[in-house]
C-alpha cells in the first residue's frame, strides 16, 4: 500500500468509527439532563451526568494519550470503545433500578470513552502529509455528521424500547454502537510509536513548548471554543422543556446543532488552506457570538434552532482550526505529551462550563447562560490578535 493509499485508508476507517462512536454524544446530550432530572432529588444536579462525562475526560485524557503513545492508536481507541459499552450498560441499569448514583457512575465510565475518542482528530494527522493534514483532520471530524443524524434517531427509536422505563433502551443502544464501532477500528493501520529510549527523545520540555505563541493560541482557542459550546449546549434541552417544548423538540434542536458542528468539516480543511487558520478560528468566534445574540433575542422555537445551529458552526471553525494549529506546533516525539496536556486543559475548562451551565440555568435563567460566554470569546479574540502580532513582528 502506497503512502497516499495508507493515509486515505486510515481517514476512511476513522471517519466511520467517528460516525458510529460519535453517535453516543448526542444521546448523552439529549438524555443526560432529562434522565438526571428524573432521578435526582435536586434539579440543580440534573445536568451532573453530562458534566461528569466531561470531568472524567479531563483527568483521563493525559493517561489516554500516554497509553496510545506506548501501545498505539488502535489499542487506545478499542479500550475507549470498551469503556463506552460498559458506561452505556451501567446508565441503562441505573434507569431500571432508579439510581441517580449509578447513572453518574455510568457517565463517569463513558467519560473514559470520550477521552480516547477525542484523539481521533489527532490520529487523522499521524500518517498524513503536511499538505493533506488539514483535510484529514476535518474529514475525520466530518464523521460527526452521521453521528448527528444517528444519535437522535437512537433516542427516538430505542428510547422507549424498555418501557415502562424511559430512556433506558437508548443507553443499551450506546453499548451496541461501541461494539460495532470497535469492530471498525480493528482495520486502523497507524504504526505503534517506537519505544522512547531516553528522556532526550521526548523533545522539548512542556514548559518550553507551552511558552511558544502558536501552542498557547491553539490551546486557548480550543479551550474557549469547546467550553462555550458545552456551556450553551448542556442546558439547552432543559431550557426548552422548561419553556414548554417537548423532549422531541429538544432532540431535534440538538440534532441540527450536531449537524452544524460537523457538516462544515467537509470544507473546513480546504478553507484553512485557502485563507489561513487564524482567520478560520476568528470566523468561528464571530459565529459563537452570533449564537449568544440570537439566544438573548427570545425563547421561541425558531430562536433555539437558529442559536444552536450558529453554536455548532462556530465550534467547528474554531475547534478544527485550533486542532490544526496545534498539530503544526510540535514534533512527533512531543506528540503524546502535548496532545494529552492540551486535552486535559480543554476538558478542564469544558467541565467547569458544563457544571456551571445547569446551575446558571436553574438559578438565573437562559439569558445568564448566554452572557457567560462573552468573557471567554473576548479572551479568544485577544489571544488570536496576540498570535497575529507576534508573527507580524517576526517578519
Amino acid at each position: 500500500m502506497s503512502s497516499t493509499e495508507h493515509e486515505k485508508h486510515n481517514v476512511v476507517v476513522l471517519f466511520f468509527a467517528q460516525a458510529l462512536l460519535g453517535a453516543q454524544g448526542p444521546v448523552h446530550i439529549i438524555l443526560g439532563g432529562l434522565a438526571g432530572a428524573a432521578l435526582a432529588n435536586n434539579l440543580a444536579l440534573a445536568t451532573l451526568p453530562i458534566s461528569v462525562i466531561v470531568l472524567v475526560s479531563m483527568f483521563t485524557a493525559p493517561v489516554a494519550s500516554l497509553i496510545m503513545g506506548r501501545h498505539g492508536r488502535r489499542f487506545g481507541f478499542l479500550l475507549g470503545a470498551l469503556a463506552g459499552a460498559i458506561g452505556g450498560a451501567l446508565s441503562a441499569d441505573a434507569l431500571v433500578v432508579e439510581s441517580f448514583a449509578l447513572l453518574v457512575l455510568g457517565a463517569a465510565v463513558s467519560g473514559i470513552n470520550q477521552s480516547f475518542q477525542g484523539f481521533m482528530r489527532f490520529a487523522a494527522a499521524d500518517t498524513a502529509t503536511d499538505e493533506f493534514r488539514p483535510k484529514a483532520i476535518s474529514w475525520v471530524m466530518a464523521g460527526g455528521l452521521i453521528s448527528a443524524l444517528l444519535g437522535p434517531e437512537v433516542v427516538r427509536l430505542a428510547g422507549n424500547a424498555l418501557a415502562p422505563t424511559p430512556f433506558a433502551g437508548a443507553y443499551v443502544a450506546i453499548t451496541v454502537l461501541n461494539i460495532v464501532g470497535g469492530a471498525v477500528l480493528v482495520f486502523l493501520r497507524i504504526p505503534v510509536p517506537l519505544r522512547i529510549s531516553s528522556a532526550a527523545n521526548t523533545g522539548r520540555p512542556l514548559a518550553v513548548i507551552f511558552r511558544t505563541p502558536k501552542v498557547i493560541a491553539a490551546v486557548v482557542c480550543a479551550m474557549v471554543s469547546f467550553a462555550v459550546m458545552s456551556l450553551v449546549m448542556t442546558s439547552t434541552p432543559l431550557a426548552m422543556v422548561g419553556h414548554g417544548f417537548s423532549p422531541a423538540h429538544a432532540a431535534d434542536v440538538v440534532r441540527w446543532h450536531v449537524v452544524a458542528m460537523f457538516a462544515p468539516s467537509f470544507f473546513t480543511g480546504p478553507l484553512i488552506a485557502r485563507i489561513g487558520v487564524v482567520r478560520v478560528i476568528t470566523l468561528g468566534f464571530v459565529l459563537l457570538g452570533i449564537c449568544a445574540a440570537i439566544a438573548l433575542s427570545g425563547e421561541d422555537l425558531h430562536q433555539f434552532y437558529a442559536a444552536l445551529v450558529m453554536l455548532g458552526l462556530g465550534w467547528n471553525f474554531s475547534f478544527v482550526g485550533a486542532t490544526t494549529l496545534l498539530a503544526t506546533a510540535h514534533s512527533p516525539a512531543e506528540q503524546a505529551k502535548v496532545q494529552g496536556c492540551n486535552d486535559f486543559l480543554v476538558f478542564g475548562l469544558v467541565s467547569i462550563a458544563s457544571f456551571s451551565s445547569g446551575a446558571l440555568l436553574n438559578s438565573y435563567g437562559w439569558n445568564a447562560v448566554q452572557l457567560a460566554v462573552l468573557p471567554g470569546l473576548a479572551i479568544g479574540v485577544f489571544v488570536l490578535a496576540w498570535l497575529w502580532l507576534s508573527a507580524a513582528l517576526k517578519h
